[in-house]
């Protein structure tokens, strides 16, 4: 099979790596692709992953370019080319593609849909309130004395999410996102959700539009510096498997959460195909969702796949033609660390360009695979060229074991104002 994956970050690396293994795969292209990505071969025939100079969200561009390859299969890994109508065009056109369609993306590109679905449909979540206008979002902030969350209903690259403790906190924020358009348009309407506590964790699930297969848990790390101090980002780190839920208490959260989740896709007229990613705050009164994406979750995808045993593109073909009931998920029993790179300054200004050293070092160590996610060849060098650089990932017998050998990893990477947190993971052990 030839194979197009579109996107260009640590989650289309990891994507394009466990794909490559494949023995379907005969031919792989990746847009736009990375340093890291270029350097994949496959496992069938040893040959080269292409990237090619095409942006993920040029969807005219990739349809006349995966036409003209006569790409046998697309997978699409980031959330914008998703909400846009990729599926649906590809589709349109007589097109293989993984991912969910424009009617299921808004579960992700709209986080008032997403609130009103939840509540409709019976899965647990935060109260909330949705608003257009920021007199009475902040009106509904002084109900919840000031302790909540204000999301931007659209896409924000994962920063359009403020945590406030105070009601000066969240009036700031409510003018922040609606009247200062500090992420544009996708600022336009917010909701507001209670401020839960509890323990934050990722759950995944491949699902074929009647079927969901649950993932193993994992655990990102949202805020830039250690201790869950600092902006939040895109995600500096994460971990699987967690402690935090065991194998019955899984099975239940996907009880409550997945089961109603279909049955109200179902129900609406939407037919997801694809990955639904619930973000899940484990409350004392139970698991509660926080938010849903459509799309596997970056870093997650780093530690899902180097943990999982299956042949990654037969189960995303199964998505695809509905047969997915019929697979069963396999998982190593490792478990897996992952240490967030990124450029001096990030989530904020952040300069490009600055050689990175050590990578032949790291890719060295055993159990142990560097993604890249914002990296460019320039004059031979790989240099950084985004604000997370790369994902050190490594797998260990215990997560223990599995955090000291990413950190020995990063140990041997340098590149001008690196940053990382040093407590991934600390909070499982």
């Amino acid at each position: 099979m030839k194979l197009l994956v579109i996107g260009s970050g640590g989650r289309e690396h990891a994507l394009v790596w466990k794909l490559a293994q494949s023995p379907h795969v005969t031919q792989m292209w990746c847009a736009p692709g990375n340093a890291g990505i270029a350097q994949e071969r496959l496992a069938k025939n040893s040959s080269a992953v292409e990237c090619v100079n095409l942006g993920a969200e040029d969807l005219p561009g990739l349809l006349a370019f995966a036409q003209g390859k006569k790409a046998d299969f697309t997978v699409v890994g980031p959330d914008n080319p998703l909400a846009l109508g990729i599926v649906d065009l590809f589709q349109s056109h007589g097109l293989r593609i993984w991912g969910v369609n424009r009617q299921a993306a808004q579960f992700e590109s709209s986080k008032v849909f997403s609130q009103k679905f939840m509540e409709k449909y019976g899965i647990p979540t935060a109260a909330a309130g949705t608003f257009s206008e920021a007199g009475p979002a902040k009106a509904f902030c002084a109900t919840l004395g000031g302790k909540c969350v204000v999301k931007a209903d659209g896409l924000a690259l994962g920063k359009g999410v403020l945590i406030c403790a105070s009601q000066a906190e969240a009036e700031k924020a409510v003018d922040e996102i609606m009247v200062g358009k500090a992420f544009g348009a996708a600022g336009a309407n917010v909701v507001i959700q209670e401020f839960l506590e509890g323990t934050e964790v990722s759950l995944h699930a491949l699902c074929d539009g009647k079927t969901a297969k649950i993932f193993p848990t994992s655990q990102d790390h949202k805020r830039a510096l250690d201790g869950d101090l600092g902006l939040n980002t895109g995600g500096m780190g994460t971990y699987s498997p967690t402690p935090f839920l065991n194998d019955a208490q899984l099975v239940d959260v996907a009880k409550k959460v997945l089961d109603p989740f279909m049955r109200g896709c179902v129900a609406e007229g939407i037919d997801y195909r694809g990955l639904l990613y619930p973000g899940v705050m484990l409350t004392r009164s139970g698991p509660k969702i926080l938010e849903f994406n459509a799309r596997f979750g970056d870093p997650e995808t780093q530690v899902y796949l180097t943990r999982m045993e299956n042949d990654l593109l037969e189960l995303l073909a199964a998505c695809v033609c509905g047969s997915l009931g019929s697979l069963e998920l396999k998982w190593s029993p490792l478990a897996s660390v992952c240490v967030v790179m990124a450029s001096g300054g990030y989530p904020g200004n952040y300069a490009k360009g600055r050689p990175i050293l050590g990578l032949d070092a790291a890719a060295k160590l055993s159990h142990t695979k560097v993604f890249h996610a914002g990296t460019a060849l320039k004059d031979g060098q790989i240099v950084t060229s985004g604000g997370r650089v790369l994902g050190v990932t490594a797998l260990g017998r215990d997560l223990k074991a599995a955090r000291a050998a990413a950190y020995a990893a990063v140990d041997e990477i340098r590149f001008d104002g690196a940053q990382y947190r040093r407590d991934i993971a600390a909070k499982a052990l």
